[in-house]
């Protein structure tokens, strides 16, 4: 008897295995594949994880101080090898998931397009990061996305960010004032500073000001902590093994746990101080500038007289417990913390380079400085208004964008089936857009794709490409980021103030060496010569 039970759990086992690992799989395969969709031919339960390890291991980043730009042949070279076998769109698998590469830039354009909620984010992927984004917006899909962006998105409006140039223009300052001293220092006009560390500095300073005002310090905590785990789910072992195996408790996984559970727990701590700060506000009829977390809170939790906004009415349902709204809460403020300050100072880094390689366009952005802010020495609050009118500055910060965006690649899952233009994309399909190829596709951006040339873009995006719907520095479609309003005026603030107190040069030190871990930062570091003005 028992030993029949345990043949029909085998048995059942078996079958299990074969739907999801083979059969599901061919399902998919065999739908793209009579659409004229092509890619190498995938082993059971590996798909072409073998061949992607075999093409990988033949690359390696340049550890040349070399700027050539041939590091980015081997940026994930598996797809670049396969888009010259197999065209523009191909298929391809990683175990039993099916991947659907786009590069054609006319499916580009009907995916951007496409605002069905049945094209989600890669549960794949949001699965990896699941400690380091919870449930929050980057994570979920559907309705519960849907909810989420209607109640953060506003809070990223143009007439909000006004509010926040005070604190942003504040935070550069002291970073100024810190560069200062270390130059005076070095007992000369110059100082090599490593500017990643510093650009990480800056922003994690601002989005704590931001997201918790107040309590920023305590942010501080948050951020470096996040930076561990987001270090920790960015190993290979993590990002290509096997999702089950996540639950064992190695020494690996046990670390994630724990910091997950201490940012978790620093969060709910400025929670509650926020909560508390609510309560005194209203007793003593105080009116104060509201941080996003405030924001995010009073939507989402009844007031004392049981009032509610019309997103916490919607949330109410869709949230039935209050350690649920609680959790919501704590996870998007995670999420804006990676994505609000890893993304802004890697951009700000990479400008940097650029225009320490490219000193005339540097002189240029400081001319158009001192005709825009010619008192800019004196602290009065930078002029929103005047920052977004820069011509220069914008086609310098959109021209690193194309060439080094912080993201390098964009996925999305269709969690239904779904028609994108002509193609009918099965359900379980996750279809992946690699930024930096688009961006450097000499068919779309024309010969000197590769070379730094911001005077491209002075006609606006629709000229400075063949496609201008191939231009994707903030993701694509209905995802596009929410935040990128905040991340561009932060940028621009903070560059807008640098240039007008330094110089920057390369330093002997610096190797120049993309490399691609979750985000895309110079893998050695970014020593820049940073001379006082």
């Amino acid at each position: 008897m028992v030993l029949s039970m345990a043949a029909i759990v085998v048995s059942f086992m078996v079958v299990i295995i074969w739907k999801n690992m083979w059969l599901k799989p061919q399902r998919i395969r065999s739908v793209l594949q009579n659409q004229g969709i092509k890619g190498p031919k995938p082993s059971f339960l590996l798909g072409n994880l073998s061949e992607i390890k075999r093409i990988q291991s033949q690359f390696s980043n340049l550890s040349s101080s070399s700027q050539a730009e041939e590091w980015f042949h081997s940026l994930l070279p598996f797809l670049q090898h396969w888009r010259k076998q197999y065209g523009a769109t191909f298929m391809y698998s990683t175990g039993h998931r099916q991947n659907l590469y786009v590069g054609d830039p006319k499916l580009l354009k009907e995916l951007n397009r496409t605002r069905t909620l049945d094209l989600g984010r890669s549960t794949y992927v949001t699965n990896t990061l699941k400690p380091l984004l919870g449930g929050g917006i980057f994570r979920v899909n559907g309705s519960h996305w849907s909810f989420q962006r209607n109640l953060i998105a506003p809070q990223f409006f143009l007439s909000k960010i006004k509010n926040m140039v005070d604190f942003m223009e504040e935070s550069t300052r002291e970073i100024i004032r810190k560069w200062e001293r270390i130059i005076e220092q070095s007992g000369g006009k110059t100082a090599e500073i490593v500017i990643d560390n510093e650009m990480k500095e800056l922003t994690a300073d601002i989005i704590s000001k931001a997201c918790f005002g107040g309590s920023y310090s305590l942010g501080n905590q948050i951020f470096a902590k996040i930076t561990a785990l987001e270090n920790l789910l960015a190993k290979p072992s993590v990002q290509f093994g096997f999702l089950y195996l996540r639950i064992l408790p190695t020494k690996e996984n046990k670390e994630i746990w724990r910091l997950a559970k201490e940012i978790e727990e620093l969060i709910l701590k400025v929670l509650h101080r926020h909560k508390l700060q609510n309560h005194m506000s209203k007793y003593q009829n105080q009116n104060h500038t509201k941080d996003l977390l405030q924001v995010i809170l009073e939507n989402t939790v009844n007031d004392d007289d049981g009032s509610r906004s019309a997103w916490g009415r919607i949330w109410k349902k869709l949230m039935k417990r209050k350690s649920e709204t609680q959790k919501m809460i704590v996870d998007n403020c995670k999420s804006i913390y990676f994505a609000g300050s890893d993304s802004t100072a890697l951009l700000l880094t990479w400008v940097l380079i650029q225009l320490s390689l490219h000193p005339q366009w540097q002189d240029r952005l400081r001319a158009e400085i001192f005709e825009t802010f010619p008192d800019i020495s004196s602290h009065d609050v930078l002029d929103i208004d005047k920052l977004r009118k820069m011509k220069q500055l914008s086609m310098v910060v959109q021209e690193s964008l194309r060439l080094y965006g912080p993201a390098i690649i964009t996925s999305r899952e269709a969690l239904e089936e779904v028609k994108v233009g002509d193609m009918v994309v099965p359900k379980g399909t996750n279809i992946l857009v690699f930024l930096t190829a688009i961006h450097r596709d000499t068919e779309i951006w024309g010969e000197d794709a590769d070379e730094f040339k911001p005077e491209r873009f002075e006609g606006g995006v629709s000229e400075a490409c063949k496609y201008p719907q191939a231009y994707l520095p903030f993701g694509l479609g209905t995802r596009i980021c929410a935040g990128q309003n905040f991340a561009l005026i932060q940028a621009d603030i903070a560059l807008v103030l640098l240039l007008a107190n330094f110089s920057f040069s390369i330093s002997p030190n610096y190797r120049h060496s993309p490399f691609y871990r979750l985000v895309l930062f110079p893998q050695y570091g970014a020593p820049l010569l940073v001379t006082k003005l």
